[in-house]
């Protein structure tokens, strides 16, 4: 007897151990909500004239997912949002959500869960860009029926309204930043797919059955960091893989990571003109922003790569200014129509590193010659045309290299104005923009010994238009899948690129944290289906900026005291002009 009631008494206190939430907490957030326009945007998808009134309001079901969020590391599960909602206000906080009470016993949860369940379903449903039934195992060929009959209009509308209230809850995490945002960011972002999982077991291709989430994909890394599977939207010579494999290059490239998911596509604001070094005094210098993710989007691993990338770009606040852009090698590689020329109609100036086969020459216009993103005369030497190819393949060292890419700056087309309003470029050969002497111009030489001497080959087809003419106007066309508006290697290029890439590989470390969001880990979004999965991913990387802004303000010394939160001590680096695509000229 005596156990019985020992039994009973514990039972009793832990369940009284249950957190009544302050309504200052709740009406934070509440605010949030009210001011996103996200009620707005969501209201009028699911509203119906028929069938009994949901006693659960779009904007309460918002707050309580909110709430989970922030409580649980950026994971929403609606077990936890039925909790507190339902069992965790106040009265006077229910009253205000009009939030039906129900008993808190076994029945009263579930009923409780019913209705948030159902809710949350009739949102997904309006901006669910699948029309596969998820949850079972659906025969393949009966998939594809499914999706050849679906309307492709109705698909990408839904598409769209997904991304607009996804991308609205992130910009709940930045609402408080927009002055800082706006006042030290000159707009410039790096662009980076992540991979994320899923909560569904991923099956072969060929299998006679779909996934129970037949909208993720599997997302494969080699050992040389290729995806085997990114065919889609490749240029030809990238599809192609550029030349054959050797036995040798295949036997490395086993096989890495291997996922099934989704590849969610960030878009990182940094300011690419600061670096993040601490203050003397060892706190953050309050001028410098945090790595902040402003937008992003969803899609299956490898799929649709450079579409994705512009679909996220788009939702970036039009308040801001358009900077930089920073994306590695998948982005570069792309059909222009599908990533390089969006972006650029965009207002963002294109940044990259190049892949082997895309070194070196790589096509013309007017006469002058596209090496490695930039235009150059058609009299650049040899060498310096080369010089990239020849520091790979080990034909000179790394400070040769430097001083080749340095002795190219006297060859380089330079812009006569800025751009029109269609994306034509009006520029000028160096002889013309004095930075070399050229005897097809004679009005260019005897300028001093300092400047080079172009010596132009002879053309029994006379001079192209570069060298006849004072300027030539580029179209936007004209070598878009690889043109950039700084000198490869150059120590702009440098600042710009890598403190941009930089940042956005922190930030997939940053949420990838097995103690925070733990955004790769497919067990924080339990639900399947494209549309829940970006849903609650918009949720945890809501979650990721505030705490992103939270480290950021603790490390700021305030009216001369010190700092919360010691910022974190950043490694010893090279300085810019030292780096090379094999690395470093100077060892440690």
């Amino acid at each position: 007897m005596n156990r019985r009631l020992a039994r009973h008494a514990l039972i009793t206190r832990l369940r009284a151990q249950r957190p009544v939430i302050p309504d200052q907490e709740v009406g934070r957030l509440y605010d949030e909500v009210a001011a996103s326009g996200l009620v707005e945007e969501i209201e009028p998808l699911i509203a119906r004239t028929k069938g009994r009134r949901c006693t659960l309001s779009v904007e309460a079901l918002l707050v309580g997912m909110a709430l989970a969020a922030q409580r649980n590391s950026g994971v929403v599960t609606f077990t936890t949002v039925t909790n507190l909602l339902y069992f965790s206000l106040s009265g006077a906080m229910c009253d205000q959500l009009g939030l039906h009470r129900y008993p808190d016993h076994d029945r009263g949860f579930e009923a409780a869960y019913a209705v948030v369940r159902r809710r949350l379903h009739s949102i997904l449903e309006a901006i669910d860009p699948s029309p596969l039934p998820k949850n079972h195992r659906l025969a393949r060929r009966h998939a594809e029926k499914v999706l050849a009959k679906a309307n492709p209009q109705a698909l990408a509308g839904k598409r769209a309204r997904l991304l607009r209230v996804s991308n609205m809850i992130l910009g709940m995490s930045l609402r408080e930043a927009l002055p800082l945002l706006e006042e030290r960011w000159d707009g410039s972002v790096s662009l980076d797919a992540t991979a994320i999982g899923t909560y569904a077991k991923g099956l072969p291709p060929h299998s006679p059955v779909t996934s129970t989430d037949p909208d993720a994909g599997w997302y494969v890394r080699t050992t040389r960091h290729q995806d085997p599977l990114a065919l889609a939207g490749l240029t030809p010579i990238e599809a192609a893989g550029g030349r054959p494999k050797t036995n040798d290059e295949k036997k490395t490239e086993r096989i890495k990571k291997r996922l099934f998911g989704y590849d969610a596509s960030l878009v990182v604001a940094r300011d690419p003109e600061h670096h993040g070094a601490p203050l003397p005094d060892g706190s953050a210098n309050p001028d410098v922003i945090p790595a902040l993710i402003v937008a992003f989007s969803v899609d299956k691993p490898s799929h649709r790569p450079g579409q994705v990338a512009v679909e996220a770009l788009q939702h970036v606040d039009n308040r801001f200014p358009r900077g930089y852009l920073a994306g590695d090698r998948a982005y570069n590689g792309q059909k222009p129509e599908n990533f390089q020329l969006p972006i650029r109609a965009m207002g963002y100036e294109p940044v990259y590193d190049y892949a082997s086969h895309q070194l070196g020459v790589q096509t013309g216009f007017a006469g002058a010659e596209l090496v490695e993103g930039n235009w150059y005369c058609p009299s650049l030497p040899q060498p310096l045309k080369d010089a990239t190819k020849d520091l790979l393949a080990k034909k000179i060292d790394k400070p040769t290299w430097i001083d080749r890419i340095r002795a190219r700056t006297n060859y380089v087309f330079m812009p006569k104005q800025r751009p029109d309003a269609e994306g034509h470029r009006r520029v000028m050969c160096p002889a013309e923009a004095n930075r070399a002497q050229c005897p097809l111009k004679p009005r260019t030489l005897g300028r001093g010994i300092h400047l080079p001497l172009v010596d132009p080959a002879p053309n029994p087809a006379g001079s192209p238009p570069c060298c006849s003419q004072r300027t030539v106007t580029v179209p936007p066309e004209a070598g878009a899948n690889l043109w950039q508006p700084l000198q490869y290697g150059s120590e702009a290029w440098q600042r710009v690129y890598f403190r941009l890439r930089n940042s956005v590989e922190g930030i997939n470390g940053f949420t990838k944290d097995r103690l925070q969001e733990r955004l790769e880990d497919a067990g924080t979004r339990r639900i399947r289906g494209i549309a829940a999965q970006t849903l609650l991913l918009a949720f945890q990387l809501a979650h990721a900026n505030r705490r992103k802004l939270a480290s950021w303000a603790d490390a700021i010394a305030l009216s001369g005291e010190r700092p919360r939160r010691r910022p974190t001590r950043r490694r010893r680096t090279k300085p810019l002009g030292t780096w090379t695509p094999k690395g470093h000229i100077t060892q440690r």
